[in-house]
């Protein structure tokens, strides 16, 4: 049985956060081994049943850039309709788009780089075309009806350029946004980022006029940061965080950038805190387990740990 932590909750937080669910997108593409299609859509319904009302589940990107994904319409196609629960896809391009649109989706994340030299090894193209290659993408979305999301990667820092000047990812992060994107992620692709850190660059956006209401954020645990960062978030005023089950992912373009933020731990943390996720973390925890045992390895979640099997 999976005990709970005893609610006890810090002035100035937001009462509920939306636990935005990256394992069977940004985990699993970073996987050696292709995960079977039945297990990533079993792995999607046991989160939706877990109460993650929100499961990024496949990405449109070509098969031959990410092969482990390459079944994105299949996996769509076979999840329990759940009205309270959205599947976001991710599309670099708009053939990538027109893939997700047949296959029925309803809301997409295109992915933008704040430096050129992860802009042009993870989209082979400068940060400029990358932000013309992703305005007809927005707009044929938004006027299909679809949600769009923008991703930002490398906000905290850069393995090939180093520190990256606040301002730099203000000015791009607020491109983005500018095209019609409805909500940025900041991610820490790499995990360098601390409170400090993340609080300045929260403060940064918002003196450009962009309040925590359009923001996310997206830590890796590379340093063990990821909760200390997401506290910062939350005293901010963010209100989505993602977070992957059982700490899965990476990123294939950057070797240094270690496994995502721990659904279960960031779920532990805010239930602790006082704060409403709607997510029933003993379900949670026992999804990570089997997922650990699809893939043949022990979750990193400190909270599965501490909460071993009998």
């Amino acid at each position: 049985m999976t005990s709970l932590p005893q609610p006890v909750p810090l002035p100035g937080l937001p009462e509920r956060v939306t636990v935005y669910e990256v394992g069977p997108r940004d985990g699993l593409q970073n996987e050696a081994q292709t995960v079977p299609t039945a297990v990533k859509v079993e792995l999607i319904d046991r989160l939706a049943e877990a109460g993650l009302a929100v499961v990024e589940a496949a990405s449109f990107v070509h098969p031959s850039w990410v092969p482990q994904l390459a079944d994105a319409a299949e996996v769509l196609a076979a999840l329990s309709p759940r009205p309270e629960v959205r599947y976001p896809v991710l599309v670099p391009n708009q053939r990538g788009l027109a893939r997700a649109l047949d296959a029925g989706a309803l809301d997409v994340a295109i992915f933008g780089s704040a430096t050129e030299s992860f802009a042009q090894r993870n989209l082979n193209r400068s940060v400029e075309q990358s932000i013309a290659m992703f305005a007809p993408v927005v707009e044929q979305a938004r006027a299909a009806g679809l949600r769009v999301r923008a991703y930002l990667s490398m906000c905290f820092g850069d393995p090939w350029e180093g520190p990256v000047p606040l301002e730099q990812v203000v000015g791009v992060g607020r491109r983005l946004l500018d095209l019609g994107a409805r909500e940025l992620s900041l991610g820490d692709t790499i995990g360098v980022a601390t409170p400090g850190h993340v609080a300045a660059l929260l403060d940064a956006f918002a003196r450009a006029g962009v309040g925590p209401d359009r923001l996310a954020v997206h830590f890796h645990d590379t340093y063990g940061q990821a909760l200390a960062n997401t506290l910062a978030a939350l005293q901010a005023g963010v209100t989505v965080v993602d977070a992957a089950v059982g700490g899965l992912g990476g990123c294939p373009y950057a070797e240094s950038a270690t496994g995502n933020l721990a659904t279960e731990d960031l779920v532990w943390m805010l239930h602790g805190l006082g704060i409403a996720t709607g997510v029933d973390l003993a379900r949670l925890v026992e999804t990570s387990r089997w997922m650990a045992e699809q893939l043949g390895r022990p979750s990193p979640s400190r909270v599965v740990h501490a909460h071993k099997a009998g």
